[in-house]
């Protein structure tokens, strides 16, 4: 299968140690070299390809928000008086910490984000202070997300 324009082919094996990664980034390498059926130094040199190749984008650990009490998902479409806007309002959407992704969007709103809170109130206090005081915000439309029916990466 090839990944990009750069060249770079994953096969079978690639796949296999890509899909388990995926299911538990903790899983040792000699464990899926032992899956697989090669060695962990094969494992670590495929593993080097595919970063340089740009398919990995790092590891990390999540953390589940409603164990720190974040028990409020919401998205928020955001509406700005000009796109010369969009740089300055990102810049002040990274300030905030709720603020856990933001996207420039086509259709009604010039940036979407989404929003981790841990109740109605706090939701309402970070949209009231700190949004929709931001310079070129004209007004936010909310959606509270009541839960999450699907969380996954792109299949392999």
């Amino acid at each position: 299968m090839k990944v990009n324009d750069k060249g770079i082919f994953i096969d079978g094996i690639d796949k296999k140690i890509l899909r388990a990664l995926m299911e538990d980034a903790r899983t040792p390498i000699l464990e899926i070299a032992r899956g697989v059926g090669i060695s962990g130094a094969a494992i670590h040199q495929r593993l080097r390809k595919l970063e340089k190749s740009g398919l990995l984008a790092g590891s990390k650990f999540i953390v589940n928000p409603k164990v720190l009490g974040y028990t409020t998902m919401a998205f928020v479409g955001v509406y700005l008086d000009k796109a010369v806007s969009n740089p300055e309002a990102v810049k002040q959407l990274k300030r905030i910490p709720e603020v856990i992704e933001c996207h420039y969007t086509t259709g009604h709103w010039s940036i979407f984000i989404k929003i981790l809170s841990k109740d109605n109130e706090h939701l309402m206090h970070v949209l009231n202070t700190q949004i929709q005081s931001i310079s070129g915000v004209s007004r936010t439309e909310t959606f509270i997300s009541l839960q999450q029916q699907i969380d996954r990466q792109i299949k392999i």
